[in-house]
């Protein structure tokens, strides 16, 4: 009879939903850069940018919590990408302990680009799946994330 450690050591993890979730996306990440790495922005840069893209002008406290980041490094990531100009931090009307973020019509332009990167790599991406896969798919990582979501609310 084999001990609970063989099995572990013996279970395929290829098919694993998190190591295979986490290893698209960090693949994802890196073909992403190597994309856009003539534009000069590093990946932790993009992703600030890019939330700030969807969901311009928030607090700086919000937008650590939805990056997942801690406070402090993402001040420091603000602070470069304001002296770029690619930022500007305003104080909350509402609250003067806080400030927000937003970004500046400096990315616009790069934005075009960025989003057409993008698409073309989600082609690349599904190169070989038929239409009606690729929306399946996407159907069923939208609502496993609004499962996630829920089930981390009703823990709170």
């Amino acid at each position: 009879m084999e001990t609970k450690k063989q099995e572990t050591k013996s279970k395929d993890f290829s098919r694993s939903l998190g190591f295979l979730l986490h290893d698209v996306a960090r693949l994802m990440r890196r073909a992403f850069d190597r994309r856009v790495k003539h534009l000069g922005l590093t990946r932790s840069q993009w992703f600030v940018l890019v939330h700030l893209y969807r969901t311009d002008g928030q607090t700086q406290r919000h937008l650590a919590e939805e990056l997942d980041m801690e406070r402090a490094p993402l001040s420091k990531l603000l602070d470069r990408l304001e002296s770029g100009g690619w930022i500007e931090r305003r104080a909350d009307p509402t609250d003067r302990r806080a400030n927000r973020v937003y970004i500046t019509k400096k990315i616009d332009p790069l934005m075009t680009e960025v989003i057409t990167v993008g698409e073309m790599l989600t082609e690349d991406i599904f190169s070989g799946v038929d239409e009606s896969a690729r929306e399946e798919f996407l159907s069923v990582l939208v609502k496993a994330k609004s499962n996630l979501i829920a089930q981390e609310q009703q823990e709170e």
